[in-house]
């Protein structure tokens, strides 16, 4: 079982006076925490025109991550691709790989929000088609060669060589709980990542479903399984919740206006109970009991995100959380 964290948003909260620069320093401070103390991975969010800064531009920020760190997995969770330029997006994607020495995973997905798409003059009905296409234009953009792929939402000459090529191969993510977003996962891309949202019923149940996927198209069983979870590790289970609980409802009540489109002014106390429930905190040995469960369940070739920044959240304690988590939980789990 694997173990990575993040996911950087460098979200300014209204009771945070710092600076975005200061964000987004404290965004490679911790990034190296995660390497430095043997983590898996190290993630990076995406959204659009927020007026708490959420992260935009993904890949200039992977590319300080790979500059500052030397063994950790950096990738996108998740890069909302209809709203690039597929060539762009391949030679940024392939620029970060080899920046960081073929350590770049890019996680896409379909997104959602409205306001996104109208800025952008992408029409929301053509996102799944749009991330179908990202990828295919993608892999043959990283291929050996002129670009022979008809793209039917860029309009491509096939006398070019796309340059730089990446490392190897990138490996493409795609997100989504749906079941056709599942499935699709399956049959074209290398991994699949979950939700938060997601019970382990329900990621049983998906997970199941791509092993069958990929059984009946004939396909490898060498596809990565990746889990979000929002979480904390702490000297206790008060503490952990008590260090992450307003960043963790902030960002949560942020996310239901960026899905909806509406401003949220407060989410509802039920709500925010469940919330708490979805979240796995507390001791390092606490954590490590309910993450141990989810190997049990889902299988020992998972990689967990698990996600302990949550904006406005002092930076030490952060930093702190990384170490026990790479010290005292990742290797109970390994």
């Amino acid at each position: 079982m694997q173990l990575g964290t993040g996911l950087f948003t460098c979200q300014q909260r209204p009771d945070d006076d710092r600076s975005m620069s200061e964000l987004y320093d404290e965004v490679l401070e911790l990034g190296r925490a995660i390497d430095d103390v043997g983590l898996d991975s190290a993630w990076v969010s995406e959204h659009h025109f927020a007026e708490d800064g959420y992260l935009s531009a993904t890949m200039p920020t992977l590319g300080a991550l790979a500059a500052a760190t030397e063994n950790v997995e950096i990738g996108t969770c998740i890069a909302l691709a209809p709203l690039y330029d597929g060539v762009r997006l391949a030679e940024d994607a392939a620029t970060v790989d080899l920046l960081s020495g073929g350590r770049m995973t890019l996680g896409l997905a379909i997104g959602s929000n409205p306001r996104e798409f109208d800025a952008f003059g992408v029409p929301r009905e053509e996102r799944v088609e749009r991330l179908a296409d990202q990828v295919d234009l993608c892999r043959a953009a990283w291929s050996e060669g002129p670009l022979e792929y008809d793209a039917q939402f860029h309009d491509v000459s096939h006398d070019v060589t796309v340059t730089p090529k990446p490392d190897g191969d990138v490996p493409i993510m795609l997100g989504g709980k749906a079941k056709p977003a599942v499935r699709r996962a399956a049959r074209t891309a290398d991994a699949w990542c979950a939700p938060s949202s997601l019970s382990l019923r329900g990621l049983e149940k998906r997970v199941e479903d791509i092993r069958n996927v990929r059984e009946e198209e004939g396909l490898d069983d060498d596809f990565g399984i990746y889990v979000i979870k929002h979480g904390f590790v702490g000297d206790s289970r008060e503490a952990a919740w008590e260090a992450m609980r307003d960043g963790y409802l902030y960002i949560q009540r942020r996310y239901a206006e960026i899905f909806s489109g509406e401003p949220v002014e407060e989410l509802p106390a039920e709500r925010k109970q469940e919330l708490k429930e979805q979240a796995i905190f507390g001791t390092p040995e606490q954590v490590t009991d309910e993450l141990e469960t989810y190997r049990e369940v889902l299988g020992d070739d998972i990689h967990v995100i698990f996600r302990t920044y949550h904006p406005g959240t002092d930076t030490e304690a952060m930093r702190e959380c990384i170490y026990r988590l790479g010290e005292e939980v990742a290797p109970e789990l390994r």
